[in-house]
């Protein structure tokens, strides 16, 4: 495979990235197995707070790589500039129902699986499901735009590596998912619930298409060496669910975000079947902000701040769109 860069010493990380991606290998860029913060109430997505975006990474030193990183995520999913390539490789889910937990994290409402929840499998290696938690808006966003909500599915391997599905979801049905879980979601309080057995085959995907990169946790640490899965399909959500979720929160959910943060000229790379793969290229920039990519994570009008990180180039980082295989996948249709 040829991949082409204006910059040698991209060429050399875009090699490792794709041997990473497309390899039955137990190896990630970095490890990643710092986890989220699970009080997230020493940061806020508001500026003029001391705590906001441009400070996260002098709020606590363990934190430096939310400003200093280079693979950051979230970013923009832009698809207009795409080479074929081919073998990228398929990802499996093999989900059980299992005993779960709620929990108001400050910023995040988080489903934590206490016992073996099943895994998914990504080119041969295991990553055992640990938990999820929504967003609103979401964070990525999908050619520049962004819809109402997005779930993180969160993964790890046995060697600490992180690995996350994302979904997005515009206004309409109600989601399944979130369904099953609003009663609890409205009543919960400070302390982490129970909430008995939470069946994970219940996320519906609703697409066997999806975009993979080398990324980061979206919240401190900021952590990199994150495998991201965003599932291509934008799935439906009804506003009450939204509002749900919004309302247990402890800011104003509707201003939640973050900007991107180090968005690039990585390579992205797209699959499109069981055996091609397109690569995406952005224009080469390196250590310039571009204003237009800054505003994409501007709050709701009604919003009184305005949380923007800086944006800052990297040359070297791949995303991917790639094939779900459902046939180990339990209580769910494939494909759906």
């Amino acid at each position: 495979m040829a991949v082409y860069s204006n910059n040698p010493s991209c060429l050399i990380s875009l090699f490792f990235t794709f041997f990473i991606l497309s390899s039955h290998t137990h190896f990630s860029i970095c490890n990643a197995s710092e986890s989220e913060v699970e009080d997230e109430t020493p940061f806020t997505y508001l500026e003029g707070t001391g705590k906001g975006p441009r400070k996260w990474g002098q709020i606590n030193p363990l934190w430096q790589v939310c400003d200093k990183g280079k693979l950051q995520s979230p970013i923009d999913l832009l698809d207009q500039r795409v080479q074929v390539v081919r073998d990228l490789g398929d990802l499996k889910r093999d989900y059980n129902p299992a005993h779960a937990t709620l929990k108001n994290r400050g910023h995040d409402v988080n489903v934590r699986w206490k016992e073996d929840a099943g895994k998914i499998i990504v080119n041969g290696t295991d990553f055992k499901l640990l938990q999820c938690h929504w967003h609103s808006p979401s964070e990525h966003t999908f050619n520049g735009t962004r819809y109402n909500l997005e779930l993180h599915v969160i993964h790890m391997s046995s060697n600490g590596t992180i690995a996350v599905i994302g979904i997005t979801y515009k206004y309409g049905r109600p989601d399944p998912f979130l369904a099953k879980l609003l009663s609890h979601i409205s009543s919960i309080g400070k302390e982490e619930k129970d909430i008995g057995i939470v069946n994970p085959g219940d996320i519906k995907f609703g697409s066997r298409k999806y975009y993979r990169y080398i990324g980061s946790l979206t919240v401190p640490p900021c952590t990199e060496g994150v495998i991201w899965t965003i599932v291509q399909k934008v799935r439906t959500v009804s506003r009450e669910q939204v509002q749900a979720l919004r309302d247990v929160v402890h800011d104003v959910s509707a201003c939640d975000l973050v900007t991107f943060v180090n968005l690039s000229t990585r390579t992205m790379r797209a699959f499109i079947s069981k055996f091609k793969f397109r690569i995406l290229k952005r224009a080469t920039t390196t250590s310039t902000s571009i204003p237009n990519l800054a505003t994409l994570r501007l709050q709701p009008a009604h919003c009184v701040s305005n949380p923007v990180r800086k944006v800052v180039f990297d040359p070297c980082t791949v995303l991917t769109i790639g094939v779900f295989d459902n046939g180990s996948y339990k209580h769910d249709e494939a494909g759906k």
